[in-house]
């Protein structure tokens, strides 16, 4: 997917639990397959896919597969699973599939024996997707409104803002404001200060950390659209393109003598 598309996917997405009473067929699940094959080999995550996750959760309706997050328990971790699961919800939604992230209302004792993680190994949540019924269900209407309401506007996450924010960092930020988080608490704490944007939660070994994640990959598509490309370092800064390259200072004295600098 282009980037984009990717953003046209965050416009698009919606929560969805009311489902049809019709699974995906296997051309659906090998793709999904492979996007979770690929997160798990380059980020050492332990996704899995529930083919018929149907019941996992009261709070979902219909038929639907599972996107079981699974990994280590490191914050690093948590992040990760946030910045890819919603990788794969965005594809997922972009080729009008429903989603939802459901990381508290599950049953997590059911999965946990169907699984038979390692001791190593530590189950966060799942991805419901599937095939979304055409309209929204009396609940979802419901659930959809009271989240909307609660939404929080991104220059309420910021802490700290000693200037304005550039044009690029204001349309990425109105991308995280798009973010899936519980109840839409966007308990993400941003400061922008120096030039330099950060950011990080009270609570990095919780669910928090992985909502970061999702809002770190939101951040990005919205850089990205801008011309900015960078990463978000271990200590939560976004570093542009080349603003961690070290370089020694040209010589002025050299400079006025027109003496080729090294």
């Amino acid at each position: 997917m282009t980037n984009q598309e990717y953003i046209k996917a965050i416009e698009m997405r919606q929560s969805r639990r009311s489902y049809t009473a019709r699974l995906m067929s296997e051309e659906y699940l090998a793709v999904i397959r492979q996007l979770i094959d690929a997160a798990n080999e380059n980020e050492g995550l332990s996704f899995k896919l529930i083919e018929d996750a149907s019941g996992y959760s009261k709070l979902v309706s219909g038929k639907y597969s599972a996107i079981v997050l699974c990994g280590d328990d490191t914050e690093k971790t948590r992040i990760k699973i946030g910045y890819w699961g919603e990788t794969i919800v965005l594809q997922c939604v972009y080729h009008g599939l429903g989603t939802c992230w459901i990381t508290g209302t599950y049953e997590e004792n059911k999965l946990l024996t169907s699984l038979k993680l390692p001791k190593e190994e530590r189950l966060y949540g799942i991805i419901v997707v599937g095939f979304a019924k055409p309209k929204l269900s009396r609940k979802e209407k419901l659930i959809h409104n009271i989240n909307f309401k609660k939404n929080k506007p991104y220059q309420q996450m910021f802490e700290v803002c000693d200037k304005e924010l550039p044009k690029p960092y204001k349309y990425a930020m109105k991308l995280v404001e798009s973010a899936p988080s519980d109840t839409n608490r966007k308990e993400i704490h941003f400061r922008y200060e120096s030039n330099v944007l950060s950011a990080y939660v009270d609570e990095p070994y919780s669910d928090k950390s992985i909502e970061f994640g999702i809002a770190q990959l939101h951040f990005n598509l919205g850089a990205i659209a801008s011309g900015i490309r960078g990463h978000w370092d271990i200590n939560g800064k976004f570093l542009e393109e080349n603003s961690n390259i070290i370089k020694l200072p040209i010589s002025q004295d050299k400079d006025e003598k027109g003496e080729e600098n090294g």
